[in-house]
């Protein structure tokens, strides 16, 4: 008696971590999704660009999901377990054997994979570039959406100001102004010209981007262990809370 009402605490303690794990999840879908200045957006603008790549928009929903997945199997346990239901537990151990699997196979795959994120923004550069020649000052919402870019992210272009040579923006001006993100502030300029752009070296969004990424990299693994952890002590528990409900019937 006393070793399965410690089996239901247990239950209660993993999937609340699980449960939190997917609320995480969710919130950041959903922020990825209302977020109108995500660089995710400047994919759907980019002339050129592999149809398969445009899908990354849709992360958003995939994120979504994950969540609403691990908030219904967190859920889902906590019941069996109150309700000492076989049917429940079996089905929160299935569920969350499938995702663990799923998440098995989605770390090789990035493993693998992982050294191609270079390769894939390198091939991006001309087609980007080609983008902002074109519709960067003509097109408001692709200015509105690399403005508010390069502000959150304090970059100029994809590798630096030249790749607004040419653009709608800096023809209209002379040819010799650039956005103002693309002068450092310490220079305390009111234009943002060639000499004071060449001068403050701001780095490119992509470059700043893949930065970010690699500077995360260990909290993201960490935050993935963690999980992998908290599903696999509780499937252990709800197989072992399933026997002995069984047992005892």
């Amino acid at each position: 008696m006393c070793c399965s009402g410690f089996l239901k605490i247990m239950m209660f303690v993993f999937n609340g971590g699980i449960f939190l794990a997917g609320a995480a999840i969710l919130g950041v879908g959903v922020w990825v999704k209302v977020d109108s200045g995500s660089l995710l957006g400047l994919v759907e603008d980019v002339d050129g660009a592999p149809s398969g790549l445009s899908q990354l928009v849709n992360v958003s929903y995939l994120l979504i999901a994950v969540g609403s997945v691990l908030l219904i199997i967190g859920f889902l346990g906590c019941c069996g377990a109150v309700k000492e239901s076989r049917c429940m537990l079996l089905t929160f151990f299935s569920i969350v054997l499938i995702i663990f699997l799923i998440e098995v196979a989605g770390a090789v795959v990035l493993l693998v994979f992982n050294g191609l994120a270079d390769e894939i923004l390198g091939h991006l550069e001309d087609d980007v570039k080609k983008s902002i020649g074109k519709q960067y000052g003509s097109s408001d919402s692709f200015t509105s959406l690399w403005n508010a870019t390069m502000k959150e992210f304090e970059c100029c272009g994809y590798k630096n100001y030249t790749d607004f040579d040419g653009s709608p923006f800096v023809t209209m001006h002379g040819g010799d102004i650039y956005p103002q993100t693309c002068c450092n502030a310490t220079l305390a300029v009111d234009v943002c010209n060639t000499n004071n752009a060449y001068h403050s070296n701001i780095d490119g969004c992509f470059t700043m981007l893949l930065q970010l990424i690699e500077d995360n990299a260990v909290i993201i693994a960490a935050v993935a262990l963690g999980i992998a952890v908290l599903e696999i002590a509780a499937m252990v528990v709800s197989i072992v809370l399933y026997k002995q409900i069984g047992s005892k019937a």
